[in-house]
């Protein structure tokens, strides 16, 4: 993965490194195509926490925990199995993470050990056990005074495979070691909805939900900085300094509201859409034309796909001008703020679509 420049997502970074400092967990929500995969591997990077933590970064580890490397999983599969896979991946990236143990010393071969042990699949009374050995592999570090964050990618999946036991288990390690664990997770809708959407008995799971209740951020475009910096390495790349004028950067940052994955497609685009002058930043059919393009059009199809239903329902009758609204929706409307794809005209007293090409891509929807 390409390291990204140091300032990356500035604001959204400095703010969850403080909450690490402080052992916090964090909850951070993006729709689709926000640029997820970078943030969590900016976050990742230890050059990222010496930036931030200084000197305090020494004792720290920042492990990213994908979902899409779990083993198999029958949905049927019994509860203790299901969260031996997740102990597995995450005691498997705590090995990798680490890797070549030198911070372990001799202890190195008994955490070697405790790993061999918990991957062990002959052994059926594993499963039942997979708690105690990855609190085992766990206290290796944990009694060294390294601070751990596991940080859970696309969480949507880990809340759907994994039963309310597992989640009071990470709760409970974090009461054990409160001052040097905790965790993230990044998703595309707060853990309480996923907790109702999953079926997740929501008494059993509130411990663990309790974790992030004051430290939920919302991830959305790219600021201008970086989005100027991604526009100048996509040149450098594709080695087309001379091919875009400066108005045509302009709209193309403009039509694709700064998000990363609609940003890289249009970038792709642009040449399709032949001269662009300073009265085209903000035309529309230039942005329609852009939004037809296909790899724009996947694009705004991955973010409404990320959507709920009733979100959906909510940005078509913002483009259809309907003016009867229940009150189901009028709670929608600040969700959608806060995921950056509504704004408000407070002159005009309407909402907007953001970005630009998105609302093309819902006009399509609505009126096909």
């Amino acid at each position: 993965m390409r390291k990204q420049d140091i300032n990356f997502r500035r604001e959204q970074v400095s703010i969850v490194m403080q909450r690490w400092r402080a052992a916090e967990s964090c909850s951070l929500i993006g729709v689709g195509s926000v640029g997820k995969s970078n943030l969590l591997h900016h976050l990742a990077d230890p050059d990222v926490h010496h930036h931030y933590m200084g000197d305090e970064a020494e004792q720290f580890k920042a492990i990213i925990i994908d979902p899409n490397l779990l083993i198999p999983i029958a949905d049927d599969a019994p509860e203790q199995f299901r969260c031996w896979a997740a102990y597995e991946l995450m005691m498997h990236r705590l090995y990798l993470s680490f890797y070549p143990l030198n911070v372990l010393g001799e202890e190195r071969h008994q955490f070697v050990d405790t790993y061999e042990i918990l991957q062990d699949g002959s052994n059926p009374l594993y499963a039942y056990m997979g708690l105690r050995y990855f609190e085992l592999g766990l206290e290796f570090f944990m009694r060294r005074g390294i601070k751990i964050v596991f940080m859970f990618d696309e969480f949507e999946e880990i809340m759907r495979k994994m039963p309310a036991k597992f989640f009071q288990t990470l709760r409970g390690l974090r009461d054990n070691y409160k001052s040097q664990l905790a965790y993230l997770t990044f998703s595309r809708e707060p853990i309480p909805i996923m907790v109702k959407n999953f079926n997740q008995p929501e008494l059993e799971i509130e411990p663990f939900t309790e974790l992030f209740t004051d430290n939920l951020y919302y991830v959305g475009p790219y600021n201008q900085a970086d989005a100027t910096k991604m526009v100048e390495r996509l040149n450098n790349r594709n080695q087309q300094q001379s091919a875009y004028s400066n108005y045509a950067i302009d709209f193309l940052l403009f039509a694709t509201g700064r998000f990363a994955g609609i940003l890289r497609a249009g970038f792709r685009e642009l040449k399709y859409l032949g001269n662009i002058t300073p009265s085209d930043i903000n035309n529309a059919d230039m942005i329609r034309r852009l939004a037809a393009r296909r790899p724009i059009y996947t694009e705004c199809e991955t973010i409404w796909k990320s959507l709920t239903d009733v979100e959906q329902q909510v940005l078509v009758s913002i483009v259809r001008q309907e003016s009867q609204v229940s009150h189901e929706i009028e709670q929608i409307v600040p969700m959608l703020v806060q995921k950056h794809l509504l704004s408000a005209d407070r002159e005009n007293q309407r909402l907007i679509i953001e970005p630009p090409v998105f609302w093309s891509f819902v006009e399509r929807i609505a009126y096909n």
